[in-house]
């Protein structure tokens, strides 16, 4: 590559950290931390995420469920089943609002009883594969593949030992843009931007083209 193609990769990179650089959690309001309680927020937001819905539906529910008082999985069990439908229907999430419902009570259920509610101990228990990593989050209600990687996606800043974690999706959304799909190249064209921002920046990138007009170049 040229010096002048990988000043225009690192000119595309630039633009697009200064327009959609931040992670889905900061834009629902998670102060993002190594503790209990964000990571179970993101835990809820990934499973809200991987359904086939807006993001911003996403994020504005993340921030209804804890507005309403569900901002762990104590909180999340305890609420009824028609507390958190009523949640989720005023963050807009009314197409899957009943079985999401449901799954977020079970899944905090499954959180409290096998993970003491702290999901610090599921990585543990993960102990740095990443397979055993998203098999352990797949047995979350709601959560399959696309919303484990969702989910180590937005966390891994803090849990550095799984970054970079660059996902089809995030390769998807730098190809689209003409960036290499290769995490170490893409890591240099970001410079100080975290992997996580970086990643979650690409994503939007893959995104916005997927809502293309039919017949554009990247639909």
């Amino acid at each position: 590559m040229s010096p002048a193609d990988r000043a225009d990769q690192k000119a595309v990179m630039r633009d697009l950290l200064k327009t959609s650089g931040r992670t889905y959690a900061a834009e629902a309001g998670i102060k993002l931390g190594d503790t209990p309680q964000p990571l179970y927020r993101t835990l809820v937001l990934s499973c809200l995420l991987s359904a086939r819905i807006r993001a911003s539906v996403a994020v504005a529910t993340s921030r209804a469920l804890y507005e309403a008082g569900m901002r762990g999985p104590r909180q999340m069990a305890d609420a009824s089943w028609r507390q958190r439908v009523d949640a989720l229907g005023r963050g807009g999430y009314r197409r899957y609002d009943e079985r999401t419902a449901t799954q977020l009570g079970d899944g905090a259920r499954l959180v409290l009883d096998e993970w003491g509610g702290d999901l610090r101990t599921l990585r543990e228990e993960a102990d740095g594969d990443p397979a055993a990593l998203k098999r352990l989050l797949r047995r979350v209600p709601g959560l399959g593949p696309a919303g484990a990687d969702i989910f180590v996606r937005e966390v891994q800043d803090v849990w550095p030992k799984y970054a970079p974690w660059f996902d089809a999706k995030v390769l998807q959304g730098a190809e689209r843009l003409g960036l290499p799909p290769d995490a170490s190249a893409l890591l240099r064209l970001a410079g100080d931007a975290t992997p996580g921002v970086t990643a979650a920046a690409l994503v939007r990138a893959a995104l916005a083209s997927r809502r293309a007009a039919p017949g554009a170049a990247h639909s």
